[in-house]
């Protein structure tokens, strides 16, 4: 490899290209930005040092990517108009790829610069839309704007492939794509250039071994950083991430520049002081065994028809990591994730709009404007009092996908409901207060009782259906046609007896009567004797029967047909007593007698029917109840239950 070697035209420090590709390098002597031009070096002017920070990454550490191997050697830290830094690494690739990895809020996006083919006219910064597809990048996915902003480029190290001038002010647009697709417009050059690439993970491109770097003492430690406005001692818990800190002594607003603190504002006295449950500084263990420490809080609201509703918003860092926010709102959490924009699709409009993530179809809660109420700790952007986002909440329980748009950015998130013992075990903490509502990310956890409760009503189905035909069949065991002879007066009964018959034991009997009764009645007592023991089993088979027309219309009531059933009797051999009274009693009356046994009733399936459906009945009603509970609480109310619970 050609390595030029020369001098630094401000302090002649001997400074080295060692890349061909390399167009500046940070004097490391008197920190002046060298070019390398046609007709030797020229000093572009100071740049300040980079802020040091607890970044994985160094120059002269060494990944792989497809197989590549690759040196940092560079890098360039820019500050965001909003506030805040991101730093651009140089990667220096063996095969002579040039590719940048930037690293921002803890994630990291490994670009190539991609030439455009000929005659290609990409839209102006201007013209860009959030959320709209730029279709004149060549790409395998649709490429959507996430985010367009104005940078400056504020400090360097090493060397830089790009005349990097200090102190210039550049637009830039962030595009993304499904499956971690990531591209970035450069405006800063015309026409602009695009570089494209992906979201990385440290151990995608050999870099998984990588640790924080200890940051020098004097730029970290809190014995020496006091409040400019009241003196009061402050401790930054991420001063190389922090652009704003709120004075837990006075209350006065921040600003943060590499450790310098600066008066920005006072707060206005917080609208509900006993909002935050955690202190800052506090850490919690998450799943995956993930320790992230509270270095910031915020009260934010919403009104919805003139109520105005609060919730507190920590945010979590690991330098690892990144940012991840835990959400408190009536006394429920959630562990909020950033998600990539361009793997959410959302359809429908008002009540019927729908976001799809992950697999996942999520219904639209709220949709309302997010203001910010009090701030407490420090905040990776100038966060102030009163600033403003569109935001709109999608749920499909435990989670909420959650939309957050500016005029110049657009964001992404899923919230992970989390129960008040998650949260107590995460930090170690007990007596958190319990909800007093239904959050609307909240999971219904007695789907149980409709589910597995089901399941012996399915088991009392089956066995029905099979044992049907092996003991659900009745069997008639006796049948005579009998003539009770005209009654001496209409109160003395006349009565009968059969032939003997046999009865098995354990099964039921039914006597069925009929009797050929028109516009009268027929009331029979009939006695089951067993033979051997002379018991008597009794039972009344009433039969009447009226019919006529009533206004040109025919009707009936009752049947010539009636019947009654006794448990199980003793097995042997019986005889039926039949005695009866009947309206007409001066004629003869015919009745015919049918005795049945293993008569399948229905009564022990319906009453078994009835005991299990209990459970299943009772966790349906909850169920209602739940999602009622947690839908009433929306600008969009959804009739039924939801459908996608835990």
């Amino acid at each position: 490899m050609s390595v030029l070697k020369t001098s630094c035209p401000a302090c002649a420090g001997p400074i080295e290209f060692t890349a061909g590709s390399t167009i500046v390098v940070i004097c490391p002597y008197c920190r002046s930005a060298v070019a390398r031009t046609d007709r030797g070096v020229e000093d572009l002017g100071k740049i300040a040092e980079v802020a040091q920070s607890q970044s994985p990454l160094k120059t002269g550490l060494k990944g792989i990517f497809n197989g590549e191997r690759f040196t940092l050697t560079g890098r360039a830290q820019m500050r965001h108009e909003l506030g805040g830094t991101w730093d651009e690494w140089y990667a220096t690739f063996s095969n002579g790829w040039v590719g940048w990895l930037a690293e921002a809020q803890g994630r990291f996006y490994l670009t190539f610069y991609q030439p455009m083919p000929e005659g290609t006219v990409l839209p102006t910064f201007d013209a860009l839309v959030l959320g709209q597809p730029v279709s004149e990048i060549p790409s395998q996915v649709p490429l959507i704007v996430q985010e367009r902003g104005q940078a400056t480029y504020a400090a360097a190290e090493g060397e830089i492939p790009y005349k990097l001038t200090p102190g210039e002010v550049f637009q830039y647009a962030d595009l993304a794509g499904r499956n971690d697709a990531f591209a970035t417009i450069d405006y800063s050059i015309s026409p602009p250039w695009v570089f494209s690439g992906k979201q990385v993970s440290l151990a995608e491109i050999g870099l998984g071994d990588a640790k924080p770097h200890e940051r020098e003492a004097q730029r970290v430690s809190s014995a020496v950083m006091r409040c400019p406005k009241c003196g009061g001692p402050l401790a930054l818990q991420a001063p190389d991430k922090s652009e704003r800190v709120a004075c837990p002594n006075c209350r006065s607003l921040l600003d943060v520049n590499q450790g310098n603190l600066s008066y920005f504002r006072a707060l206005e006295p917080s609208p509900a002081e006993n909002a935050f449950f955690l202190p800052i500084g506090a850490e919690g263990t998450f799943p995956g065994d993930v320790k992230f420490k509270i270095i910031g809080a915020m009260q934010r609201s919403v009104t919805i028809d003139g109520e105005k509703y609060y919730w507190t918003e920590y945010l979590l860092y690991n330098p690892m990591i990144g940012f991840r926010w835990l959400v408190h709102s009536d006394n429920h959490w959630s562990f909020v994730e950033a998600v990539n924009t361009a793997d959410v699709e959302v359809t429908g409009f008002y009540k019927g709009a729908t976001a799809t993530y992950n697999g996942e179809k999520y219904k639209i809660f709220q949709d309302a404007t997010a203001v910010v109420e009090y701030v407490k700790g420090e905040f990776y952007w100038r966060v102030e009092q009163g600033e403003t986002a569109q935001a709109t909440d999608y749920v499909c329980p435990p989670r909420m996908l959650s939309r957050e748009a500016t005029r110049d950015e657009v964001n992404w998130s899923v919230g992970t409901y989390m129960t008040v013992a998650d949260v107590e075990n995460a930090f170690g903490v007990t007596d958190m207060p319990k909800p007093w509502s239904v959050a609307p990310n909240q999971p219904f956890t007695g789907r149980f009782w409709y589910t597995w409760g089901a399941l012996p009503l399915l088991i009392l189905l089956f066995v029905s259906i099979v044992g049907l035909p092996l003991w659900g069949i009745s069997r008639t065991v006796y049948t005579e046609q009998m003539y009770l002879p005209p009654m001496q007066n209409s109160q003395q009964q006349q009565q009968m007896f059969s032939k003997p018959f046999t009865l098995k034991a354990n099964s039921n009997v039914r006597i069925t009567a009929r009797a050929p009764v028109n516009n009268s009645w027929a009331d029979l007592d009939v006695d089951l004797i067993d033979d051997k023991s002379q018991e008597v089993e009794s039972v009344n088979v009433p039969i009447e029967f009226y019919s006529g027309v009533d206004g040109g219309e025919s009707w009936s009531e009752g049947g010539q047909t009636q019947d009654a059933t006794v448990s199980s009797l003793p097995g042997g051999q019986y005889t039926l007593r039949v005695a009866g009274t009947w309206e007409k009693w001066q004629e003869t009356m015919p009745v015919e007698i049918k005795v049945e046994q293993n008569v399948n009733r229905g009564v022990n399936f319906c009453c078994a029917l009835v005991l299990l459906l209990i459970a299943p009945v009772l966790g349906l009603f909850k169920k209602v109840s739940f999602e009622s509970s947690r839908w009433k609480d929306s600008m969009f109310t959804y009739s039924g239950s939801s459908d996608d619970d835990e």
